[in-house]
């Protein structure tokens, strides 16, 4: 008989050897564990979106570095909405149904996001929405970490009042996000003893602005309060610039570093924005996080907030499944609820009241460069409330029913 030891030996080299030949062909008994990731890669929110897939896939890379998830690689299904709701629909169905996603990463606008919520209800899945919106929802299967209405649309309102004054232009694309945040903005100037000088809509992406700069040119107003989405931006900081109006304080709730370094936001010199997350902030969490993005996708490449939320989303779902010790949808939803994790913002906390994030409120002034100068900051991360205070959820639903009825997008 063999020597039991060195038989022993032969059966593990064997059996190592075997792994070995397994994993260099592909061919691993655990199959990868797939997320869908469905942003706009055509059309006019590209620009936007697009860059919301390449955080994912550095924070998926990071998983995967770190020894995967559960003993599984992690693998990124991704799909393009093509700034199409109704083409996002249909892309979050096949991803659930086809492909067999753990769970999606997934839209910008809210009409975007109005169209696939029912998709991930109907399958009782779980998304995570990573952008600043209007509020007044709240989804047993959604996970919002991007900024709600008290952590961006307000106290930018009341800062941008309290820094120019009160007479206010609102601007915005014609959708259900501009209108619902400038019903909030309306309410907050108009209890402060403001007045609205002028609102106007623009298809979203339409470049045709010029209406819209000359009434700008006539009322005068003392700030601008913007919510233009999509390149309808570019168009609005060129003809503003050629208009002499370069000087307007200009406050833009969708316009983060990646649109100003495509569309020019940064040559108007009073060009100031609201966010949670900068990428000039010092602290070393979002050094290493910038220094990452721009090793893998390039050096001129700009992080931003909702890329921040992007990257912060798929890692709380790779905690919240550690912790679920599954990836099964509703589970790791439930396992979800309460947790933190540090980001390069600030720890990013899920309430579980409401379902999203503790964020902080930060103003930033848009430098040459497209990069923001931070002049305000929270002292901590604001607690989300979705419903804001002033309304009743009642007639929050009930209003947003009427926008989103409107809605042409």
């Amino acid at each position: 008989m063999p020597d039991p030891a060195r038989w022993l030996y032969a059966l593990t080299l064997a059996a190592g050897l075997a792994w070995l030949l397994v994993a260099v062909n592909g061919e691993d008994a655990a199959p990868p564990i797939r997320i869908g990731v469905l942003h706009s890669l055509t059309g006019t929110m590209a620009v936007s979106e697009a860059p919301l897939l390449d955080a994912a896939r550095l924070a998926v890379e990071e998983i995967n570095a770190a020894g995967g998830l559960l003993g599984r690689r992690v693998e990124i299904v991704a799909a393009d909405g093509r700034s199409d709701p109704g083409h996002a629909a249909a892309e979050a169905e096949r991803l659930i149904r086809d492909d067999g996603v753990a769970a999606l990463f997934a839209c910008w606008t809210s009409t975007c996001r109005k169209a696939v919520r029912p998709v991930v209800e109907r399958h009782r899945h779980l998304m995570f929405y990573p952008v600043q919106y209007e509020g007044m929802e709240q989804s047993e299967h959604i996970l919002y970490t991007g900024s709600a209405p008290n952590q961006q649309i307000v106290p930018g309102a009341r800062w941008a009042l309290e820094r120019f004054g009160e007479r206010v232009f609102l601007i915005g694309s014609d959708y259900i996000f501009p209108r619902a945040a400038n019903l909030i903005a309306r309410d907050l100037i108009e209890a402060s003893g403001g007045v609205v000088v002028g609102e106007r809509y623009l298809p979203l992406g339409s470049p045709e602005v010029d209406d819209v700069v000359a009434e700008l040119g006539r009322a005068r107003p003392d700030v601008v309060l913007n919510t233009l989405n999509g390149d309808s931006n570019a168009a609005l900081f060129r003809a503003l610039a050629r208009a002499g109006l370069a000087d307007l304080p200009l406050v833009s709730f969708s316009v983060a570093e990646t649109e100003a370094k495509a569309w020019g936001g940064g040559e108007l010199r009073r060009h100031f924005g609201v966010w949670s997350y900068f990428q000039s902030l010092p602290n070393p969490e979002n050094r290493r996080f910038v220094a990452a993005f721009q090793a893998r996708f390039g050096p001129d490449r700009v992080t931003s907030d909702p890329i921040e939320a992007s990257y912060v989303g798929v890692h709380l779902w790779a905690r919240a499944a550690t912790i679920a010790g599954s990836v099964e949808p509703r589970r790791v939803n439930r396992a979800a609820l309460g947790l933190s994790l540090p980001g390069p913002s600030a720890i990013v906390s899920i309430d579980p009241g409401t379902r999203h994030a503790w964020k902080m409120v930060r103003v930033g002034q848009f430098r040459p460069d497209g990069q923001f100068a931070e002049i305000l900051a929270s002292r901590a991360p604001a607690r989300p409330a979705p419903w804001p205070f002033h309304r009743s959820r009642q007639e929050w639903r009930a209003l947003t029913r009427d926008l989103a009825t409107a809605d042409r997008p």
